[in-house]
């Protein structure tokens, strides 16, 4: 599909947490989502081998069940990059599903729960 401008795919990604249940709201602790165009090249090492096209979204951060003696850090990053995500969707419908899955399988590695797990329950 087109790139949409940054700001409708930023109202995509707000759309999708307000739509999470109020329990994963209270749940989540120093955490903030982002959007980026693609990932950049420090970001792209997290991804073992995949190029920009399949890093759809990225958590950077200590999860919740790995915190000990932590304060006064800078907040736990969950980033949705905006044309990886366009490139695998042939419309708004689906951009719009894509948006919401990457949101809650990137907020599931800030609540502590593994890539075995996401995807157990069904997102991703």
């Amino acid at each position: 599909m087109d790139g949409l401008p940054p700001d409708a795919f930023l109202k995509l990604v707000s759309d999708a947490l307000e739509a999470l249940p109020q329990e994963v709201h209270d749940a989540l602790d120093n955490v903030e989502v982002m959007t980026q165009e693609w990932p950049s090249s420090e970001q792209m090492d997290y991804t073992e081998g995949a190029d920009r096209y399949g890093i759809l979204g990225l958590y950077e951060g200590v999860p919740l069940t790995d915190r000990e003696n932590y304060s006064m850090v800078l907040p736990d990053r969950v980033t949705l990059f905006q044309r990886p995500l366009e490139s695998i969707c042939a419309n708004m419908q689906e951009l719009a599903q894509e948006v919401q899955v990457t949101v809650i399988h990137e907020l599931a590695h800030h609540l502590g729960w593994g890539d075995e797990e996401i995807h157990r329950m069904g997102f991703g």
